[in-house]
């Protein structure tokens, strides 16, 4: 009689607890479920990810079909191994997304270009060496950033 009397109750407090954890993510929507966009999740990430970032905005922003500049939008995949002597290895997985701001504006603020919904993301990863902070020329850092193909209805 005493073990399911003792089984009973831990299945009612694991049963408690799946309900708070209902009422939980019931009140607070996305609270835990959706990581930041845009700029806000540009500046949490940290300094030796926002080198690797600028990097690829770089080489899409500077591609001769790009009208629009493109700015971070969200990571997907983050790794960072530490070599030693101050040596770090870094792969970054992300999106660019284009904004309202022309190309011809120089030095955009993020603040006030707008993303726009109407066009693909840029899937982009970045590969890379640092050394003390500093993104190593050698070995030539990887970078790929490719048009996410958008969907048709």
């Amino acid at each position: 009689g005493g073990f399911t009397s003792t089984v009973s109750c831990s299945s009612v407090a694991v049963q408690m607890e799946r309900k708070v954890l209902s009422l939980i993510l019931l009140l607070a929507p996305g609270a835990l479920l959706v990581p930041p966009e845009g700029q806000t999740a540009y500046n949490e990430l940290g300094e030796s990810y926002k080198k690797g970032v600028d990097l690829a905005l770089q080489q899409v922003n500077s591609h001769s079909k790009i009208q629009h500049h493109f700015f971070f939008f969200k990571s997907l995949i983050k790794s960072e191994l530490e070599a030693g002597f101050g040596e770090s290895y870094i792969y970054h997985n992300f999106y660019v997304k284009a904004t309202t701001c022309a190309r011809k504006v120089v030095d955009p603020d993020p603040d006030k270009c707008p993303f726009r919904n109407d066009r693909p993301l840029i899937d982009c990863a970045v590969c890379y060496k640092t050394v003390a902070g500093v993104i190593e020329k050698d070995p030539k850092p990887y970078i790929h950033c490719i048009h996410k193909p958008s969907l048709t209805k």
